[in-house]
């Protein structure tokens, strides 16, 4: 089967834009209270994993996503450079068979200044970047990419690539 090419035009994350799929974690003053600004993590099905992962670059193409249905994950580059996430609606982290809407998918512009944390089932590609390689602080449980990887193809399944276009 022929594969679809469809180009996605990533958009500025914003608080806002993000908030379907999660939080944007923007800088604050040190002090301040916890909030709606905070990540609202679920880490109690497992033990908490924070490390550095570093990624070479690959190419700007989708062809899977993936999703965590017992964690909520958080990603940062620890550079300062930008970097891009695909996204879908996490629909109910508890259905076993879910799959994504093609359809839904969109692609985000991360600034290099501030962490995204993905709601519990938020389907997600990425990171991807421009660079030869780049580090990314990575929370999510010890054993996230063992026993709570559900990955769905948009190739195989739904004869799609996503490509984003910087």
């Amino acid at each position: 089967m022929s594969e679809q090419i469809i180009r996605l035009l990533p958009r500025p994350a914003t608080a806002a834009a993000i908030a379907p799929y999660g939080t944007l974690i923007e800088p604050g003053e040190d002090g301040t209270p916890f909030g709606p600004a905070d990540a609202q993590l679920e880490l109690g099905r497992g033990t908490p994993r924070l490390y550095i992962m570093r990624i070479p670059h690959r190419p700007m193409l989708v062809r899977g996503i993936t999703r965590h249905t017992r964690v909520t994950q958080c990603l940062a580059a620890t550079g300062g450079a930008d970097w891009f996430a695909c996204l879908a609606p996490p629909g109910d982290p508890d259905a076993p068979d879910a799959t994504p809407d093609p359809a839904q998918v969109v692609c985000f512009r991360i600034g290099g200044d501030v962490a995204l944390a993905l709601k519990r089932g938020t389907w997600h590609a990425g990171p991807f970047f421009t660079a030869p390689e780049q580090d990314f602080l990575n929370l999510e449980l010890s054993d996230t990419n063992e026993t709570d990887h559900h990955t769905v193809r948009f190739d195989a399944n739904f004869g799609l690539v996503f490509e984003i276009v910087p």
